[in-house]
């Protein structure tokens, strides 16, 4: 997934602080969503993973639970079989299921479609990021 972003994988330590984060926040503020191969035990086809925050609350989101979408990829070789939007929208019935009305992503050009199809826009506030500035 994040190779074909074009995101350099050869430091893989985040691996681990990936895999704690799962173990310990899964089924609370945390949900993952998969299709495992139809052939090879323990290989993946598709995911999406997504993070509940509380933030302030808003005209726009009263009770300020915000969701993020991550982890969202499909193996090139079942892609246009609809498991993106089957795991996406196992994600998006948890986080209503959460009471969280405000979902956020980031998209590839490649999967802007897939997002559009479930509703998303870039209609609201623009975002912007400044990344690094505590590694200085």
């Amino acid at each position: 997934m994040f190779e074909s972003m074009g995101t350099d994988v050869s430091d893989q330590s985040w691996e681990h602080e990936g895999m704690r984060h799962v173990e310990e926040r899964l089924g609370t503020d945390l949900a993952l969503f998969v299709v495992d191969h139809p052939t090879q035990d323990g290989k993946l086809v598709a995911s999406a993973a997504g993070t509940v925050a509380q933030r302030l609350p808003t005209p726009f989101n009263p009770s300020g639970l915000a969701g993020y979408v991550q982890w969202v990829s499909t193996d090139p070789g079942f892609r246009g079989r609809g498991l993106g939007t089957s795991v996406m929208s196992a994600l998006l019935d948890w986080y209503e299921e959460k009471g969280v009305t405000t979902v956020e992503l980031h998209a590839t050009e490649a999967a802007e479609s897939l997002y559009r199809s479930l509703g998303f826009d870039d209609a609201g506030p623009r975002a912007l990021r400044r990344r690094g500035w505590l590694l200085r």
